[in-house]
Parts: C-alpha cells; structure tokens; sequence
C-alpha cells in the first residue's frame, strides 16, 4: 500500500489543547505519587534519630537505612520504565503505587533492623517506579507549550512531600508518645496518599501518543481522548498507521541515545548526590552547626527550609520553566548551587552560625528546585521517542536513584572526616560537573513538540486516510 508522510489529528490536538481539567486530573493521580515519595525518602532522616538508640545502630547500619529505598528505586525505574514500553503504560501504572503502599505499611510494623531494611527495598522499587510512568504519562498528555509546567506540577507537589515530612516529625515530636510509636507512625503514613490515588491510576486511558505511534492504534487513541476530555478533544477518523518501536539492543547500540541518557541520567546522579545526601541528612547537619539544639527545634529549622525556600523554587519552576528554557534553567540551579555551596564551605563563621547558615543553606534549595530537580525529572520524559520513552526515563531515573544512595550513603564518612565544610564543597565540585555535562550532552526541548524533539514529526500512514473527515 502506497505511504505518505503526514501528521496526525491526535497528536497535533495533544499538543495544542488548551490547559483543562483532564490535564488537572492527571496531574492530581501522578503527582500524589511524589508527594508520597518525598515523604517517604526524607522522613527516614527524621526516623533515624528515634530507631538509632532504640536498636543501637552503628554508622553503617544508619547509612544503609538511609540509603536502602534509593539502591531499590534504581531498580524499580529501570524495571517499570522498560515494562511500560514493552507491554503499556496503562498495564502498569498503579502496580508501583501499590508497592509504595505495602512497602510504607509494612516498615510501620518492622521488628528488627533486618526488616526495616527489606520493607525499605520494597518501598524503594515502588518509588523508582513512579518516576518514569508518572513523568511520561503527564508528558505524553501535556501540549506543547506547557509541557514543562505540567511535568513539573506533577514534581513539585514532592515539595509538599518534603514540607509535610517535618510537620508529621514536630507533630509527634511533641506529642509525648513513646519513641517507638513516633517512628513507626512517621512510616506507616506514607501508605496512605498512594493508595488514595491507586484508583484513579488504574482508571486513566492509555498514553494517546504511545497508543497511536507504538501500537499504530490511532482511531482508539482519539476514542480514548474524546472520552476522558468530555468530548474537548476530537480527531480526525485515521485508522491505523505503521506502528514504530525501537529495540533496547537499538538504543543502547546508538550514540544518539547513549548521549542522552549519559546527559539526563548523569545530570541526574549529580543533582541527586547533592539534593538527598544533604535534605535526607538535613538533620544531621543542622546538629553540626548546632550542637546543643534539641531535635524539636532540629525538625522546626527544617520544615522552615522546606517552606520558605524548597517550595517557592517548586512554585517558580512550574510558572517559568517554559519561559527559560529547560536545559538553561538546568544549568542555573546548578550554577548557583555550586556558589552557595562553595559559600559555605570556604567563607569563614559560616558554618558556626545558624542564621547566616540557613539562609545560604536555604538559597541552595531554592535553586536546586528551581533547576535541576525540576529539569532532570521533566528532560528524560521530552528527548527519548514514544517507544523508549519510560526506558529512557527509568534509565535517566535509576542513574539519578544512584547517586542519591552515593550522597545518603557516604554523608556520614564525609562530614565524620570533613564536617560540614567538607560536605558542602563536595556538593560545590559536583555542582559545576552538571553545569558541563548539561551544555554539552542535552538539546533545549523548550516550546518544542515531543515529536519534533524525537524525530516523530513525520509518520508514515496509508495515503489519503489524513483527508478523512472528521468524527
């Protein structure tokens, strides 16, 4: 049968549809899912300080169940991500919400260290699942020109995460319950928002562009859009076209691809070496520029770094993304991360006072949401084609959960050998490695349609069927 190159109806109404509910709604689903996670990640740091003498926990087992749910998210976003372009991202979206769920309850009730450290995996494999479906999902949904903002509302509701993880801590802190009920109710709470929104995960459509460009099912894509649109989104009757999938023997065979994932996944290691090794151990930290503050007023300085500077950069990332350009606001947060960073590090009084300290400490937060925290999570979801897209991401992803077990895991050798100063200009150099390896290995995907950025703007279907007339 003769072939054209065309566009199709879809896929330009995806990418120019105005901002409605059913983008709102898909948010909501996956962006609960990083509320969670953030919750769950950070809130051990607060945990830690109650399970440490109640099991008497040395320097290695603490790293490791600070570390643990990050090795397993490494896991978990390379097995979802490649899951979710092998067999479907609707096959697989909530199963990762679930695992969270029984992971958070199950440390909840942990017996031993032994224990808390499995559950912790399990948790972590249900994490690193979310971040490739989540993204690719609201990616995939998104138009063209907000699709950075609609990644990064998904992101940045793991502001909220982080912010409520203190709350719950002060919360119990000064309820007076015994220690060993604190710790357990800090974990069991991360079981609640996933399975809140486990329903609305199983119940959402197919990726439409997976759907049309993947499977080559272009009549139920648009069905599937019209539906869940209430009827905003109708295309053109195109049938089905030839359907395009890469192999993973493909993509790992291209220097193409292995550019972009050495770009997205190694940016990502960088940013999550230095985000969760220092918010994880945040109250640590603060223990070493305060060493005579209590662990209320430990967890009270935290929540005001979450509040006053995480937030704002969450808000700042999703109202300018697109304005900025996703590859230059990578590069500035790094940049500016690396100065505060080194600021504190090399300027002397810094890291003997607490005010002076926060504010810079506060500013590097900022900036690390208003960067590449945001970036690294929106980029993988833009540069990949729609049949490696999650593998790309989950790659991007696992690499990135990697470098966050590094930063959680080596943080107490670091600050036992360097102190707070040895940390923090660590964080410096490894900082200004992502402002080079973002200029050099990234393209800007900003205002660009996915297909442009992936080279599926022209898709071979059956000539004549793209003249057809409309539903």
């Amino acid at each position: 049968m003769d072939r054209t190159a065309t566009k199709l109806d879809v896929i330009d109404n995806l990418n120019n549809a105005p901002i409605s509910f059913f983008h709102l709604r898909a948010a909501f689903t996956a962006g609960m899912g990083f509320f969670t996670d953030a919750y769950d990640l950070f809130i051990i740091g607060s945990a830690l300080v109650y399970i440490k003498p109640q099991w008497h926990l040395g320097t290695d087992q603490i790293a490791l169940l600070g570390s643990a749910s990050l090795v397993a998210a490494f896991l978990g976003a390379f097995v979802f991500g490649r899951l979710a372009d092998v067999v479907g991202r609707k096959r697989i979206y909530g199963m990762e919400a679930l695992l969270m769920a029984i992971g958070a309850l199950a440390c909840a009730f942990a017996p031993s260290f032994l224990w808390l450290l499995v559950f912790r995996v399990i948790l972590g494999i249900g994490i690193g699942g979310d971040y490739p479906m989540s993204a690719v999902l609201m990616a995939e949904y998104a138009n063209a020109k907000k699709r950075g903002a609609m990644t990064s509302m998904v992101f940045g509701m793991q502001g909220l995460g982080l912010a409520f993880g203190p709350i719950v801590a002060l919360t119990l802190e000064a309820s007076g319950l015994p220690p060993d009920s604190v710790w357990r109710i800090m974990l069991g709470l991360g079981a609640l928002p996933p399975l809140a929104v486990l329903y609305l995960r199983r119940t959402m459509p197919e990726s439409p562009r997976y759907k049309a460009l993947v499977r080559g099912d272009v009549d139920e894509a648009a069905n599937d859009m019209a539906v869940y649109s209430s009827g905003q989104l109708q295309s053109k009757v195109e049938q089905k076209i030839k359907p395009k999938r890469i192999s993973l023997g493909e993509m790992l065979s291209n220097p193409k691809y292995l550019i972009l994932i050495l770009g997205t996944g190694g940016a990502w290691f960088l940013n999550d070496y230095a985000f969760y090794g220092n918010a994880i151990s945040t109250p640590e930290i603060l223990k070493l520029v305060a060493p005579t503050s209590n662990q209320l007023a430990g967890s009270a300085w935290a929540l005001m770094i979450f509040a006053i500077f995480a937030i704002p950069g969450y808000l700042a990332s999703i109202f300018f993304m697109d304005a900025v350009g996703h590859k230059r606001l990578q590069m500035i947060g790094f940049a500016v991360m690396a100065a505060a960073f080194a600021a504190i590090a090399l300027v002397p009084g810094i890291t003997s006072e607490v005010a002076p300290f926060l504010i810079l400490y506060g500013i590097s937060f900022f900036f690390i949401e208003f960067g590449p925290n945001c970036t690294t999570f929106v980029m993988p979801a833009e540069v990949f084609p729609t049949s490696i897209r999650t593998t790309g991401h989950g790659m991007a992803a696992g690499i990135g959960k990697f470098g966050a077990f590094v930063g959680t895991f080596v943080f107490p050798f670091i600050s036992a050998a360097g102190g707070v100063k040895g940390v923090m200009l660590f964080s410096a150099g490894v900082s200004v490695v992502g402002v080079i390896l973002t200029k050099l290995t990234l393209p800007e995907p900003s205002g660009k349609t996915l297909e442009e950025i992936s080279g599926e703007s022209s898709i071979s279907v059956p000539a004549g069927i793209a003249s057809n007339p409309s539903v």
